[in-house]
This record gives structure tokens, sequence and C-alpha cells, in this order.
């Protein structure tokens, strides 16, 4: 299989181009794409701002909760995927439980921070076992599966390099992060937060569109089972063909025999 870091001329310049346009497609319906950010970031610059503004623990938590749970229904009016907005919701009601059960609005953000800081863990660890988590999230979006961990060496490579890449990103996120819930007020920590939502985010999906469009393209297994089927069905028929076809062979040497 060729690696699409060295592609060749005509065709397959062509297939090389039809790969990484496969490739953004995929990461873009991974992650959430635009839609996926805003609803990330909606509910916590929603709170953060309101807090900001009146120092309303109820009223910002109240109104973070909201925004999340409209932006539910409208993905489901719309008949959308709804994964990324109700990871959303969910997020932001623990956040909500936390602060109002400890009473300090900088537990707003700590759940998230949590997830945040094993989701690193998680990224590293799985990368260390030989099934980068990278390539457990997106085997399924390439119809791939778990192919690459034994027959696309090179792919598991470029998973393990971004899933290397989320790890780290993640864990200095959370090095900036946890000082600021210890030692600074909820508003600082909150603004901090928001402007650490995105471009980390951006700049993991960046690393691991690099590393996966120069590596080998992925082998479509669902293909391969649509192949196999066939290939059975075929096989199947000949057989019954044949079967059929010795049958009547021999049904015309029992009457020439009688004749």
């Amino acid at each position: 299989m060729t690696s699409l870091d060295k592609p060749t001329e005509g065709t397959d310049q062509t297939t090389v181009d039809d790969a990484r346009a496969v490739t953004e497609a995929a990461l873009f319906e991974a992650f959430g794409g635009v839609r996926g950010m805003v609803e990330t970031v909606l509910p916590g610059l929603l709170f953060v701002a309101i807090f900001t503004v009146d120092k309303d623990l109820h009223l910002s938590a109240i109104a973070a909760l909201a925004v999340s749970l409209v932006l539910v229904v409208v993905r489901l009016a719309r008949k959308d995927t709804v994964k990324h907005a109700f990871s959303g919701v969910f997020g932001v009601a623990f956040g909500v439980l936390f602060a109002m059960f400890t009473g300090n609005a900088k537990d707003f953000y700590l759940p998230g921070m949590l997830y945040t800081l094993g989701l690193a863990v998680a990224y590293i660890v799985t990368t260390l076992a030989g099934v980068p988590l990278i390539g457990l999230m997106l085997g399924p979006v390439f119809k791939e599966n778990l192919s690459w961990r034994t027959r696309n060496p090179g792919r598991k490579k470029a998973y393990a390099k971004a899933s290397w890449a989320w790890g780290l990103i993640l864990l200095a996120k959370c090095a900036i992060l946890f000082p600021l819930y210890w030692w600074s007020d909820t508003t600082k920590l909150g603004w901090v937060l928001i402007a650490l939502k995105i471009p980390p985010f951006l700049l993991a999906v960046w690393l691991t569109w690099v590393f996966l469009a120069k590596a080998p393209a992925p082998i479509d297994v669902f293909a391969e089972m649509e192949a196999e089927e066939k290939a059975a069905e075929q096989k199947a028929a000949v057989e019954e063909a044949d079967e059929e076809k010795a049958g009547a062979e021999a049904t015309g040497g029992r009457h020439r025999r009688e004749a």
C-alpha cells in the first residue's frame, strides 16, 4: 500500500487528494466541527460572563444549563447528531451540581478540568499500551475498525503520534488551569478557561490531520466483508449450478439407459 506522503503523478495524486479530503471530513465529523466548538464554548462563556457582572452563582449556573438544553433541542429539531450537544449538557450539569453543592463558583469548572486531565492520561496510557485512543475513536469513522493494529503499521504509528499530541497538549492545558483553580478567583479562571477552549483543540486536530495525511490509507474492512460475502454467494451459486448440471446429466444418462 502506497504511503500518502510519497505521491506519484496523475491518478495517484488524485487518490492522495481524495484520501486527504476524506481525512478532513472524518476529523470534522468526529470532533464536531465549528458547531461542536460553539456548543462546547457557549455554556461556559455565558456562565463566566454573567458571574463577572453580578457574582450570582445560581443565575450563572441556570443560564449555562439552559443554553446547553436549548442547543440539544435545536439539534433534535433539525434531526442532527446530538452526541456533542449531549456531552455538553452532561458536562454543564455536573459543573452546576458541584458548584451548587459546595457553594464555590469555581467548582463549576472542576468536573471539566478533571475530565480533561483524565482524557490526557488516557491518551498517553493507551498509546503506551499499543492501542492509541485516537485510533480507537477514528477507526470506525474511517471504516477500518481495529485493522490498523495488526495490518497497517504505518497508520498505527500515525495514531500513536496523534494520541501523544493530544495527551501532551491536554496536560499542558491542565498545568495552566489547576494552579488557577487553587490560587485565582472564579472570574480569572473562567476567562482563561474560555480562552483555552479552542486553540489547544485546533492544534491537536491539526496535528492529527498532519499525521494521518502522511499515513497509509485506511483499510476498509466493511468493503472487505462485503466483497467476501459476494464471493461466497457467487461460489455458492456456482456450486448449486454445478450440482443441478450434474443432476441433469445423471437423469439424462438414466433415461438413455432405460431407452
